[in-house]
C-alpha cells in the first residue's frame, strides 16, 4: 500500500493490527510529515514534502478497516492533489508466523485520475515478511501507454513483490532493510516507468522518527525528471494515538 508513513505503510499497518490482538476492539489515528513521499521506490510529490494521516479499526477477531491520505504531485507544474486510500482485511499470528491478507484501493482527485485497487497479502516469520500486491480493478483508461504500447488492465496484470527485515538494534531503535519488485502495463501507465524494476532501502526508526535510504534499479530519471535512478534521502516523523 502506499505508505502509514510513506515507505513503509504496509509493515506499519500490520504492526499496528498486530499489537491489538490481545486488546478489545478499538479506534485509532496516526499522522506524519515526511520531506519525501516514496513509494516503490519512487517519489510521488515530486521529491517535495508530504503531509499524511488516517484512521484505523482493528478488532480482536483480526479484522481491521481504515483509511489514509496523503497529498501528492506528478509533475511539477500540476496543482495540489490528494491521494485517499481505504483498505480492510483480516490479519493473525501463531507461535512462529504471523500473517495478512486484505484488499486496498487507492483514490485520487480528478487531477490524477488513476484509482485502482490492490489484494494483498504477507506472511512474517521471525524477522523477515515476504509481501505480494495483485492488481485488483481500476477507473483508469487503459489506451495506450507512454511508450506507445497497447495497455491491457486485466487482473494481477500489475504486481509487487517485497521483502522487508527489520532488527532492534538496541532498545527503541530500529533497523529495517527492503528489496521490492514492481511490474505490470498499469505501473508503466501510473508512473511512467516502462519495465519493471526493484527499488530497495534501508532505514533506521525511533521513537516515531525515521531516516530512510532509497533507490532503484532505473537508468532514467523518470518523467519531468523525477530522480528514479537517483539515491533519495527520507526524513520523517509519525505518532499514533488511541481515539
Amino acid at each position: 500500500m502506499k505508505a502509514s508513513q510513506g515507505i513503509f505503510k504496509f509493515a506499519a499497518l500490520s504492526a499496528s493490527v498486530l499489537a491489538c490482538f490481545s486488546a478489545q476492539a478499538e479506534w485509532s489515528a496516526n499522522a506524519s510529515v515526511t520531506n519525501n513521499y516514496i513509494w516503490r521506490g519512487l517519489t510521488q510529490t515530486t521529491n517535495e514534502p508530504a503531509v499524511q494521516g488516517g484512521i484505523d479499526y482493528t478488532s480482536e477477531s483480526g479484522f481491521y478497516a481504515g483509511t489514509w491520505a496523503s497529498n501528492v504531485q506528478y509533475a511539477a507544474d500540476d496543482v495540489f492533489s490528494y491521494e485517499h486510500d481505504i483498505y480492510f482485511g483480516y490479519a493473525g499470528e501463531t507461535d512462529t508466523f504471523t500473517y495478512d491478507i486484505g484488499y486496498l484501493y487507492y483514490n485520487y482527485d480528478s487531477e490524477a485520475e488513476f484509482d485502482f485497487g490492490e489484494i494483498y497479502g504477507s506472511i512474517g516469520f521471525n524477522n523477515f515478511t515476504f509481501t505480494a500486491y495483485l492488481l485488483a480493478n481500476t477507473e483508469a483508461d487503459e489506451g495506450f501507454s507512454p511508450s506507445g504500447d497497447e495497455q491491457n488492465f486485466d487482473f494481477a496484470s500489475a504486481f509487487y513483490f517485497s521483502a522487508d527485515y527489520a532488527y532492534e538494534i538496541k532498545e527503541g531503535l530500529e533497523l529495517g532493510l527492503h528489496i521490492g519488485f514492481q511490474d505490470g502495463d498499469f505501473s508503466e501507465a501510473f508512473n511512467g516507468v516502462e519495465n519493471g524494476y526493484f527499488d530497495y532501502s534501508v532505514s533506521l526508526a525511533k521513537d516515531g522518527f525515521s531516516f530512510t535510504v532509497t533507490t532503484t534499479d532505473l537508468e532514467d530519471a523518470g518523467p519531468d525528471g523525477l530522480d528514479n535512478d537517483e539515491v533519495k534521502f527520507v526524513v520523517g516523523y509519525a505518532v499514533d494515538f488511541a481515539l
